[in-house]
């Protein structure tokens, strides 16, 4: 049986697919607006890493809120760039296509901040998780580095700063409009790893 990622090009699912190394990886266009950016940064990924690329589309762009998809933010949101249900209907997309290439295993790349949105909670995780098992092909999710920060994520996964370089967090575009809120935690990251390359030195 095989294992297989949810991979958006951002930080963590890209540090995730390092330290994993996943059978499958999966990216999906689902109408966000720095799509093409982010299947271009997935793609280096699993080149470097030799893994099974697949890249989904299905234009969701009308059901989106916020900066993601280029909407006015729904009156619910917690944040500017919250997509309603998105880690459900991603992760439903992909399994979909995941239980006909025998994977058993579906990591996604949850972090401990993205607990402020419910799909990034552990209690997310093993509902949905529980929901897929329940179903034929019994798929498994799970996030495996839902208890870390990024930072601690790539430093645990040993990610290498030129495979790093390739990620793609903006929410807005594809190219960084370095105002969003995938933009600064991109910067932050980075200006928290060379402060510890610092100290370290």
């Amino acid at each position: 049986m095989k294992n297989a990622l949810l991979l958006s090009g951002g930080m963590d699912s890209l540090a995730l697919a390092w330290w994993k190394k996943p059978d499958i990886a999966f990216t999906v266009d689902y109408g966000q607006l720095a799509a093409e950016a982010e299947i271009a940064a997935s793609a280096e990924v699993c080149k470097a890493l030799e893994i099974e690329h697949h890249i989904l589309r299905i234009d969701c762009r009308t059901l989106g809120s916020g900066d993601m998809a280029g909407a006015k933010k729904d009156a619910l949101a917690p944040a500017s760039d919250w997509w309603p249900y998105r880690n459900q209907l991603l992760l439903t997309l992909v399994a979909m296509k995941a239980v006909a290439l025998g994977v058993s295993q579906l990591w996604i790349g949850t972090v401990k901040s993205d607990g402020t949105h419910r799909d990034g909670t552990p209690e997310f995780v093993d509902l949905i998780s529980r929901l897929f098992a329940y179903q034929e092909g019994a798929i498994q999710v799970s996030a495996p580095a839902i208890t870390l920060s990024t930072n601690q994520l790539i430093r645990e996964a040993k990610v290498p700063r030129s495979l790093l370089a390739w990620a793609h967090s903006c929410h807005k575009a594809n190219v960084a409009c370095g105002q969003c809120r995938g933009c600064n935690k991109y910067i932050e990251v980075y200006q928290e790893l060379d402060h510890d390359l610092d100290v370290a030195v």
